[in-house]
């Protein structure tokens, strides 16, 4: 444990490091969101909830405001999406109640004294004044805010029948809502750190429908535009945000640029228990084929996507969301989106009816105070800085590759190997050729498969079949290569972060094996790595060789 500690803590001061404050207001340049100054920033958020009865941001009965913002960016988050009710914008005497008189109400006497010791100045203040001073707050901490609408009515969210889901439910007035955004949108004018709205969580219900969605998103979007021209317009889909299909052929006709952002949601459950019941690879490939229809084709179209929802049980022990992660994971690193992950929160005061509930989707504990699951943060942090985008071409675009089950990048170490995995901010530059070989770029080096059950090769003869690697089953995450006598066999990971050459497992219909260790992912990037086989040493080598290197 004291390894991976310290491992994680490597890899989240990189990037707190490669992570710069932003030139903000935020707006959009094609597919990628950028600052004042033309460079991509990409929104490596957290969800922190404030929706739920009590109205007030979870987590104050447990720490300190200021540490938990500080918490954030220790973990290598920028950014916030922080969730609100609509009534607390359009209701005054809601907005009015003290976070006292909120706890008293609802009988969370523990809750007032937790506040009392640690947050003492927010005990008495009205909920809109709350949260407001949650937002200041992490501004002073150089993090981020999405404003997320998430409900009208206070409560957990969401089913299709809890009538807040679609406009013309009994708590989803259309008039209202428009009213809503717009005050929270001009409450919030001139506030430098929040850089985005969502206009409205998770559209659900029997209601839901396509003509619907246009005739009022876009009016809430021009609403929040005019009351706030600097911050970014977040639209979601249908189905539970997991759908925006219907935009594919249908653009939304706004009056202004450079602000529209899409959101999607992404979990396990998204797709029942089928990541438990299926063979991984092939639910992979077709969950991943389904979100690209669905969503993914975005970007394509040039807007930014960001998926404010996804996340895990962190007790890791949910074999359907273990096998979705890394799938996930996949997607989010090739396709490089923002991404909000679900959530912030380690318990709340109160949640559907239950008093203290702990969340196991939580980055952190019962008591807010440590980390849940320090290899989710680990495998996370190749996700927090950008690959690629607007002000990041370092260098040309090469590849990296990322094993998904450890979120680690293979490198080359020494001369001639041996392959081991460690952070990606040093695994240098691959180049992946149309004759499927994988190569250190500036150099003679390729990956060869050797001997099956024998730790992979590092060679200069590149044109063998032994140095071809095709990306093979459904999910298109296996390396596969054949040894010098014919043996197919996949890139593997031994218990020394050793890369090695097994056989490849999961290619059937087989639902009970897990692939996960064979799983890599060819990311492209643009930014410069610090590789641990410098390629001038490669030249001398050579050179003393014989050979002559560009």
């Amino acid at each position: 444990m004291g390894t991976m500690t310290t491992l994680l803590t490597l890899l989240l001061s990189l990037t707190s490091l490669l992570t710069a404050t932003a030139a903000l207001p935020l707006s959009t340049s094609s597919r990628w969101i950028v600052d004042e100054n033309g460079q991509r920033v990409k929104l490596a958020c957290v969800n922190w909830v404030s929706h739920l009865d009590p109205v007030v941001a979870e987590g104050l009965s447990k720490q300190p405001l200021d540490s938990i913002s500080k918490r954030i960016t220790s973990l290598g988050f920028n950014c916030v999406r922080l969730t609100w009710p609509l009534y607390l914008a359009t209701n005054d005497s809601l907005a009015a109640v003290t976070v006292r008189q909120s706890f008293q109400s609802l009988g969370l006497q523990e809750s007032i004294a937790g506040v009392q010791s640690n947050n003492p100045s927010l005990i008495d203040l009205p909920l809109l004044k709350a949260f407001q001073e949650v937002v200041t707050n992490l501004g002073n901490n150089n993090v981020m805010v999405i404003l997320d609408n998430h409900v009208s009515k206070p409560g957990w969210c969401c089913s299709n029948n809890d009538d807040n889901g679609f406009f013309g439910d009994k708590y989803f007035n259309p008039d209202l809502w428009i009213k809503g955004l717009t005050q929270m949108a001009t409450l919030f004018k001139g506030v430098s750190n929040v850089v985005g709205m969502s206009l409205r969580n998770e559209l659900r219900g029997p209601k839901q429908n396509v003509e619907d969605w246009y005739k009022y998103m876009p009016r809430g979007a021009e609403a929040v535009h005019s009351a706030n021209p600097d911050v970014l317009v977040i639209l979601s889909g249908l189905y539970f945000d997991t759908d925006l299909s219907f935009v594919n052929n249908r653009p939304v006709k706004l009056t202004f640029p450079g602000k529209l952002v899409y959101e999607l949601h992404w979990y396990g459950f998204s797709d029942g228990q089928a990541w438990a019941d299926g063979n991984p690879n092939q639910v992979c490939g077709r969950v991943s084929s389904e979100v690209k229809r669905k969503a993914g084709y975005l970007l394509d179209k040039g807007f930014p996507l960001f998926v404010s929802e996804f996340g895990i049980d962190q007790r890791g022990t949910n074999v359907n969301d273990n096998r979705y992660l890394n799938c996930f994971l996949a997607a989010a690193a090739q396709l490089d989106v923002e991404y909000a992950l679900w959530t912030l929160v380690g318990s709340y005061y109160l949640r559907s009816g239950v008093l203290g509930m702990n969340e196991y989707y939580g980055l952190l504990n019962w008591n807010w105070g440590e980390i849940r699951n320090s290899s989710l943060l680990q495998r996370l942090s190749v996700l927090q800085s950008p690959f690629q985008g607007p002000g990041l071409s370092e260098v040309r675009k090469h590849k990296i590759i990322l094993h998904l089950s450890t979120g680690l990048c293979l490198l080359k170490v020494g001369f001639m190997g041996p392959l081991k995995l460690g952070p990606c901010s040093q695994s240098g530059a691959w180049s992946y050729s149309s004759r499927k070989v994988l190569a250190l770029k500036g150099t003679y080096f390729c990956i060869q498969a050797d001997q099956l059950g024998k730790p992979a090769a590092v060679g200069i003869i590149c044109t063998d079949t032994n140095s071809q690697w095709d990306t093979i089953s459904d999910s298109k995450l296996h390396l596969q290569s054949k040894t010098p006598d014919g043996t197919e066999v996949c890139l593997d990971v031994d218990s020394s972060n050793t890369i090695v050459t097994n056989s490849c497992k999961c290619l059937s219909k087989d639902k009970s094996c897990d692939p996960g260790s064979q799983w890599f992912s060819l990311v492209d990037s643009t930014l410069t790595s610090k590789s641990t086989s410098p390629i001038l040493q490669v030249n001398s080598v050579l050179d003393m060789l014989g050979m002559n290197v560009l």
